[in-house]
């Protein structure tokens, strides 16, 4: 009976020693996760908010005959800056110099019947005085003579109408501008106020057009006071900046009931010809936050459920409690997760509006594998922060 006891205690014994051995291992802390770490900084951030645009010409005028008539004569070359009052198109002139000169006929005859009708005043008044003639004619030949002072005014009138006529069959540039291609060819008839010849547009300043929210406005009526030469940039279509500042020229007067939006027009210098009128852009328009801003690389971030997060290291110490059932303080360095909240991207790295402070170290590779408060050690081949590169 006893050696049966002996028995049943020993395999009971050999359980309680595997259990406590299992029990120790569960309790073991898991092994720190290699991570890269990077150190957060404050450095100069500015940065632009972009706008769809598109390039206008300032001035632009259509060029179309004021006469009817057939095209003689075209005077410029297509695509060319003109410059201001330069001869452009003529209109055939034959009959509006015919219709002047006849004008200027009409003028000197009536001008001659004046001259008649002054004279037969003076002599019936003359007669008149010596009681040799009637009233009646006396006061007809008074009536016929301003009658001729009016056709003389008519006939001046029609002089010059018909010399505006003339003026107009020779078109001249109105203001100094790049002309388009030509709609109209020599021989071409064209209809008063109808037919389109050509286009002129002012190329220095141009303009650009952008569309804004509503909430947006008092910025730009702000930046309209007090712009400078690096509140406005403009990326072209190729991908490159245009190396000329911008200025708020004019906001329109009134937001569109349907959209919530206004139309702002930006003037640029463009003495080189690089913008060309209709051409689509893209306007960058400082930040009112750019300065100097703590920035992280963008690869720390995590984003979940459209919040972003960064592991940031934490220095802790742990009770440890060794197999002599001694207890020691253990240095340990742990990754928390830290929500964030982020500005524009600056190059690789990103800016962080709040969330972390300079000098604060988060995980830019690894984590991955992280969990909240979990343990880190530099991954190998992980300079840390701070080291030099190797060369």
């Amino acid at each position: 009976m006893k050696n049966r006891y002996i028995y049943w205690v020993a395999p009971a014994a050999l359980l309680t020693w595997a259990s406590c051995g299992k029990s120790q291992k569960q309790n073991a802390p898991a092994p720190p996760t290699p991570v890269s770490i990077a150190q957060a900084k404050v450095a100069d951030a500015a940065y632009y908010d972009s706008y769809q645009g598109v390039v206008v010409s300032i001035n632009t005028v259509e060029l179309r005959s004021q006469v009817p008539g057939f095209v003689t004569g075209i005077f410029f070359k297509e695509g060319d800056v003109v410059q201001k009052g330069k001869v452009l198109y003529e209109i055939d002139k034959r009959k509006y110099v015919a219709a002047y000169q006849q004008a200027q006929a009409n003028v000197l005859s009536a001008q001659a019947n004046l001259v008649k009708a002054q004279k037969d005043v003076d002599r019936y008044n003359m007669l008149l005085k010596n009681d040799a003639i009637a009233r009646q004619t006396v006061d007809q030949a008074t009536a016929a003579y301003e009658t001729s002072k009016s056709a003389v005014a008519v006939a001046k009138a029609g002089v010059e109408s018909a010399r505006t006529d003339l003026s107009f069959a020779t078109i001249t540039a109105p203001f100094t501008g790049r002309i388009g291609i030509s709609q109209v060819r020599l021989g071409t008839q064209v209809t008063a106020g109808t037919t389109l010849m050509n286009t002129i547009s002012a190329e220095h300043p141009i303009g650009v057009d952008v569309v804004i929210n509503e909430q947006d406005i008092n910025r730009f009526y702000a930046l309209q006071k007090a712009s400078t030469d690096t509140t406005f940039k403009l990326q072209l279509p190729d991908g490159s900046t245009y190396n000329k500042a911008g200025k708020v020229l004019a906001v329109d007067r009134g937001v569109s009931s349907g959209t919530g939006s206004i139309k702002v027009r930006i003037q640029f210098p463009n003495e080189q010809d690089v913008l060309k009128d209709g051409m689509s852009c893209v306007l960058q328009v400082l930040n009112d936050q750019s300065g100097s801003r703590v920035q992280i690389p963008n690869k720390a971030v995590t984003e979940q459920m459209g919040e972003f997060f960064v592991f940031v290291t934490r220095d802790t110490t742990v009770k440890d409690t060794a197999a002599d059932k001694t207890v020691k303080d253990r240095q340990d360095t742990i990754a928390k997760q830290t929500k964030v909240k982020l500005g524009p991207r600056v190059n690789t790295s990103i800016v962080v509006m709040d969330g972390i402070k300079a000098g604060d170290k988060v995980v830019t590779d690894g984590f991955q594998r992280l969990r909240d408060g979990g343990r880190i050690t530099l991954g190998s081949g992980a300079p840390p922060a701070g080291a030099a590169p190797k060369k």
